[in-house]
């Protein structure tokens, strides 16, 4: 292992001799912890990070077995601490059921035909994908609309391959869009080879989809030389011009298009996990925890000493707070309101755990008062500012700010936090009215966040030795305190819409 890690480890293990250090007596306005406490919550998410993070769990790809270990290792700490199958499915204990499809591009050609002259785009200078095994549209008319997508009537695309201008960070939508409005390809301008290397790293690799998400779009990419070889540099570089101007419109191309792109496809099963614990008073409404388990499997380049991507932060330490949190919260109780606990598959994918859960709740999601998500929460040291992500827009507002007031903290950077609202789980969720919010240090102090993002983020040395736990510490007693007063009608009333 390299110097860099190392050090880092050794920075990781400072940090929490540091901590034990001031934790004789940790304190806020509100509740006093003992040291002991402190060092028994400690060594419990120490404890189920290694485990979740260990080889033996490699990596928690959905479908595998490092997958059956992590539900069985989620499971049995939930029974033992006194839940019960969530699921409401008695075919299905603890384990919801989420049916995914793998899809791995294997082939592809891009042909342009001008008049009698066709010209295959070199594979240095294209890509093309598909989700299906094979998607094929022959000598199809094209279209040129630049940076246009919304703006473009469907009678402009519907039939046709759709030729757009890459722009990054804006063309993923737009392809969405054009699609929607019946373009049966669309075919991406890039500058250079090189961009043709980078979106084939970016596409190439397997991809895991819900069934009822797949639309079987057809995306080709090809360099700018390629399109001016094929139409010819005087129209290709007139159109780069005609799109700069305010009266510019889709214009069609005296060019057919055959693209074709084949894939590997298998069907992957894997599973939600919920647990339950029953509260007092039936239908007063319900709180949901929640925690994404998977993680990439191998994730390293070729040739590197370790490929394993163990996901120690991103989501171990995140599954390990939800966990504690859930036995601290059973041991105080029981409540008024039922508290659940999902562990969500696939959100690396795309959020499709939640998106399964949110599609057959074992409850109706009306019911749910109030839910709490769990990512890449051990980034940051004791004392780091909370990020409030989903701030604005919920009833949950009041309570949250009221509990981050009462333990002494203060709300950090809220740019910061807005940008990952979309991001987390808890975005789908939001968009079927349950009030769903993150609170967490680790999207508070913008230095703390993005030194995990340069240096471990979805990379191989993501690994326990080197998870901060002192911010996660403050922000699950953070949520145990407010939990516990939502939990019972006596304490929170739900407010009206």
């Amino acid at each position: 292992m390299d110097s860099g890690i190392t050090s880092a480890r050794a920075r990781g293990f400072a940090n929490i001799a540091g901590a034990l250090l001031l934790s004789a007596c940790v304190s806020s306005s509100d509740q006093r912890i003992s040291r002991n406490d402190y060092l028994a919550i400690e060594t419990a998410l120490s404890r189920d990070i290694s485990t979740l993070a260990s080889e033996e769990f490699a990596g928690r790809r959905p479908g595998t077995l490092g997958e059956a270990y992590t539900l069985k290792f989620i499971e049995d700490s939930l029974k033992s601490a006194g839940y019960v199958s969530g699921t409401n499915d008695p075919a299905n204990p603890w384990r919801a059921p989420v049916e995914l499809v793998s899809t791995t591009p294997s082939s592809y050609r891009v042909e342009l035909q001008v008049g009698r002259r066709r010209y295959l785009v070199p594979a240095a200078e294209s890509a093309g994908f598909t989700t299906r095994k094979r998607s094929l549209v022959e000598k199809a008319p094209m279209v040129f609309v630049g940076r246009l997508a919304e703006e473009v009537a469907g009678e402009d695309v519907l039939g046709r391959v759709a030729v757009i201008l890459s722009d990054p960070g804006k063309s993923p939508a737009r392809r969405d869009i054009l699609f929607e409005k019946g373009a049966v390809a669309i075919i991406t301008v890039v500058d250079t080879e090189d961009d043709i290397w980078d979106v084939s790293a970016a596409y190439s690799s397997e991809k895991l989809i819900l069934p009822s998400e797949e639309n079987g779009a057809l995306s080709a990419f090809v360099t700018a030389s390629a399109m001016s070889g094929a139409l010819g540099k005087n129209r290709w570089e007139g159109l780069l011009a005609s799109e700069q101007g305010s009266d510019f419109s889709p214009s069609e191309l005296p060019a057919l298009a055959t693209v074709e792109a084949n894939s590997i496809r298998r069907e992957v099963r894997s599973n939600n996990l919920i647990g339950l614990l029953p509260g007092k008073q039936p239908g007063s409404g319900a709180i949901l925890l929640l925690a994404h388990w998977d993680h990439f499997g191998e994730c390293g380049q070729e040739g590197d000493k370790d490929r394993l991507c163990n996901g120690a932060v991103d989501n171990a330490s995140g599954v390990a707070v939800m966990l504690e949190l859930a036995r601290r919260l059973a041991k105080n109780g029981p409540f008024d309101r039922d508290i659940y606990v999902l562990g969500t598959t696939a959100e690396e994918s795309g959020l499709l755990g939640v998106k399964a859960f949110v599609d057959q709740p074992p409850i109706p999601l009306e019911s749910i008062i109030a839910a709490f998500n769990f990512d890449t929460v051990a980034v940051a040291p004791r004392g780091t500012n909370v990020g409030f992500v989903g701030e604005g827009q919920t009833v949950l507002d009041a309570p949250v700010i009221e509990a981050i007031e009462k333990s002494g903290r203060l709300i950090g950077n809220r740019s910061l936090a807005d940008l990952f609202l979309q991001r987390q789980d808890g975005w789908i969720l939001l968009q079927k009215g349950v009030p769903a919010v993150a609170i967490t240090s680790a999207m508070g102090d913008d230095q703390v966040l993005n030194r995990f993002l340069d240096l471990r983020y979805h990379k191989a040395n993501d690994e326990p030795e080197v998870v901060e736990l002192g911010g996660a510490i403050e922000d699950l007693l953070l949520h145990e305190r407010l939990i516990s007063r939502l939990a019972n009608v006596r304490t929170y009333s739900v407010p009206a819409n």
